[in-house]
């Protein structure tokens, strides 16, 4: 097998687990959604179990840089971590236990952290345009995002558990595309030593905070909106759960139109633009009290947020590696713990809407970010 076919391997392979990916892990939202029915679940504990989950992530994320040193090699490692959405959703099934169900949680987001860094390195290195395979590869996630609700309702005829046990078998159908395919050893330096030099760099850190405050954003409204909508009564019953496809619909749309018809001639220009976007459209959707304009907007929310984390990795450009990867992403997703939590505590002492309101922060931090980004000199933004 010559380079281009290894190459080509390792993208498709990226592509196909982070399609199943975008599947298992934005169904979590529903899941969780569906478990607060069924065990009646106060909100800090749905907002502590997406929290858990998002926990897992970063765990899974700065492991991914630690443990293919200490297991002789990256596949072991990614076969390892990746088991999550198979043993985590499995558990969810056999248990209501809510010790049980957040140690479930964490290992579905382990599996989500290990997928995005290991196919960000497969497809990144792999494709001679990154910032459109990057767009190509969330193309694939939103695809999988897409069709949660659908398979969920699906499964969910066969029996509430159902559901469950599709996504760990969606799980293992993932980790079987990674068994299957030929991977390098991760990022060091000639010589074996591991690469630091990009922790020096003013660019890494601001697009760090940038995805910081994108994931905050990002997962509060794939996490909460399902539930935010049916307890606000904007949009009731199982057409609530369906407000997942549409923001995927969005989101696959916008990456789409990146990769093919509209590639960004300046992606540092186009990320303040999408800032402004997702701002102007989520308060707009916090003041929307009827299905239709939430329905409009939360559309325009996530096609304005669609590219900004693709681009924003693609922007690290020579930096990428297994090590910086390992820091970069883990160190973002921090966001992903933090706001999810902060929305469920707020809403458990003021209101959901006041919860969901407070998503508002990293919205105008994003922008920020994005503004400084667009800020640096020529040199030290490409």
């Amino acid at each position: 097998m010559d380079e281009q076919q290894i190459l080509a391997r390792r993208r498709n392979a990226g592509f196909t687990a982070f399609f199943f990916s975008g599947i298992c892990a934005i169904s979590s939202g529903v899941v969780v959604s569906l478990l607060q029915e069924q065990y009646g679940f106060a909100y800090g504990i749905t907002g502590t179990l997406l929290s858990l989950m998002n926990i897992g992530n970063l765990v899974a994320g700065f492991l991914s840089g630690i443990l293919p040193g200490m297991l002789g090699g990256m596949k072991r490692s990614v076969l390892l971590l990746s088991l999550g959405y198979l043993v985590g959703y499995s558990l969810m099934g056999f248990t209501g236990a809510v010790a049980l169900l957040g140690l479930g949680f964490f290992l579905v987001g382990a599996a989500k952290g290990q997928v995005i860094n290991t196919c960000t390195i497969l497809v990144g290195d792999s494709s001679p345009d990154r910032t459109r395979g990057m767009n190509l590869m969330h193309s694939c996630y939103a695809c999988g995002a897409l069709l949660c609700p659908f398979v969920i309702a699906a499964a969910g005829r066969a029996g509430a558990k159902a559901p469950l046990f599709l996504l760990a078998l969606l799980g293992a159908a993932l980790w079987l595309a990674f068994a299957l395919t030929p991977m390098g050893q991760g990022g060091k330096k000639a010589g074996g030593k591991i690469d630091w030099s990009f922790l020096r760099s003013r660019r890494f850190w601001l697009l760090t905070g940038l995805i910081f405050c994108q994931n905050a954003t990002e997962t509060s409204v794939t996490g909460w909106m399902v539930t935010y909508f049916k307890d606000s009564g904007i949009i009731a019953g199982m057409l609530s759960t369906y407000t997942v496809t549409v923001m995927w619909g969005a989101t696959l749309i916008g990456r789409l139109l990146i990769a093919f018809v509209f590639p960004f001639k300046n992606p540092r220009r186009a990320m303040v633009g999408m800032g402004a976007g997702c701002l102007v459209a989520y308060i707009g959707l916090m003041l929307a009290r009827s299905q239709t304009p939430a329905i409009v907007l939360l559309f325009l929310f996530a096609f304005a947020m669609a590219g900004m984390n693709p681009t924003a990795v693609a922007a690290a450009g020579r930096m990428t590696s297994v090590t910086s990867i390992a820091i970069l992403l883990p160190a973002a997703s921090l966001g992903a713990i933090v706001m999810p939590w902060i929305i469920g505590m707020v809403a458990e002492a003021v209101s959901l809407t006041a919860g969901m309101a407070s998503n508002i922060v990293p919205c105008l931090d994003m922008l920020a970010f994005a503004v400084l980004v667009a800020r640096l000199p020529e040199e030290e933004a490409v």
